[in-house]
């Protein structure tokens, strides 16, 4: 399945066209001059008609930002400007809805209400998403989810990695490295798709490690909870020999200052350790890594977000459809539902041996 942003044989239609819309005028200039007006009018009429869709074509787009407190959603925003740019649309001004459901309802109407004709939109909760794809729905403006999968509503492509696969590689490295003893799971908001796919993932895969027991925090996205949590936890349980963080972008910081509080934080190496595998791809995360007070995290790829978000709801505005399948960069579209695809990209694991791979986006941040 091509995925190309350019079409040959479009640009080679349109050079014939051209060339015979300029014999027919030539031809045009020894009869009358309304003639020659005439067949210019139809000319342009027919290239109009055979080319791509432009940026005034296919309309506006909105771009609605779940928050904007975390690294990752600051580089993914980052990436929206340059992408959009690449690909020739006319945006709205991202909106931050600042983790709150029912102002992202409101931002996505208001977009609505602002002639946006598709809208690139990371759910903060699966569920309650589904008041604004159904409002959007009803006006036939084209909706691309990004990060999170919504339970209900339409969408014209989910974009976003397999989470179930973050928790399973996050158990499976502390698995590994862990022979014993107390492993501290932070989740992420169970309102949300992600944060129970990967909370689940990793509960199922610890089983098949009897020697490891599970302490959780719901923390819901937010790093004070995480902080606030985790220092009662560890006053309770000071042998804790790991912890997996659901997002680094929000819980990286606070984990890392209670270890410090607690005189938890030793480097890799040291066998007082405390194995920390988190998930996001961060700059951030990857410093703490070659530090060796965090060991691994799951790249989220918050580039190729960005880039596929904006390139599905291009799509949908011209009215291409997609199908199950491989796709020609490196991912899967799965079907999660009747009539509702889920482009899952990779997201690779990154260790001490791959952090400085300059493929990865978090190396690329400025």
């Amino acid at each position: 399945m091509a995925f190309a942003f350019a079409s040959g044989p479009g640009t080679a239609r349109r050079i014939t066209e051209s060339a015979a819309c300029a014999v027919g005028l030539v031809r045009a200039r020894t009869s009358a001059a309304a003639k020659a007006l005439s067949v210019a009018a139809a000319c342009t009429a027919a290239l109009a008609a055979t080319g791509p869709a432009h940026a005034a074509d296919i309309g506006k787009v909105g771009l609605g930002l779940p928050l904007l407190t975390s690294p990752f959603w600051q580089s993914y925003d980052n990436y929206l400007t340059v992408y959009a740019k690449q690909m020739g649309l006319d945006v709205l001004a991202p909106v931050n809805s600042n983790n709150d459901p029912a102002q992202q309802i409101t931002d996505m109407n208001n977009m609505v209400n602002l002639n946006a004709k598709g809208i690139v939109v990371g759910p903060i909760d699966s569920a309650a998403i589904s008041r604004a794809l159904d409002s959007a729905a009803q006006k036939d403006v084209k909706v691309v989810a990004v990060d999170v999968a919504p339970t209900q509503g339409k969408v014209a492509m989910v974009v976003r990695a397999d989470n179930h696969a973050y928790g399973e590689k996050a158990c499976q490295y502390i698995g590994e490295h862990v022979k014993s003893g107390k492993v501290v799971q932070i989740m992420g908001d169970l309102a949300s798709v992600n944060g129970r796919d990967r909370s689940e993932a990793f509960r199922a895969c610890l089983k098949h490690y009897p020697n490891l027991s599970l302490l959780e925090i719901p923390a819901a996205w937010k790093g004070d909870v995480a902080a606030s949590a985790l220092d009662s936890l560890l006053t309770a349980n000071a042998d804790v020999k790991a912890i997996y963080m659901q997002a680094g972008g929000v819980y990286l910081s606070p984990t890392l200052q209670t270890l410090r509080r607690k005189q938890l934080l030793f480097p890799a190496g040291d066998p007082k350790h405390v194995v920390i595998v988190s998930n996001d791809g961060i700059p951030q995360e990857f410093d703490a890594i070659r530090k060796g007070e965090i060991d691994a995290t799951v790249s989220q790829p918050a580039d190729l977000y960005a880039k596929y978000g904006l390139y599905y709801i291009k799509a949908a505005l011209e009215g291409k459809t997609f199908k199950p399948g491989k796709t020609d960069h490196d991912s899967t579209i799965v079907q999660l539902q009747p009539g509702i695809l889920e482009d899952q990209l990779p997201a690779p694991l990154v260790t001490k041996a791959n952090v400085d791979d300059k493929n990865l986006w978090g190396n690329t941040v400025k």
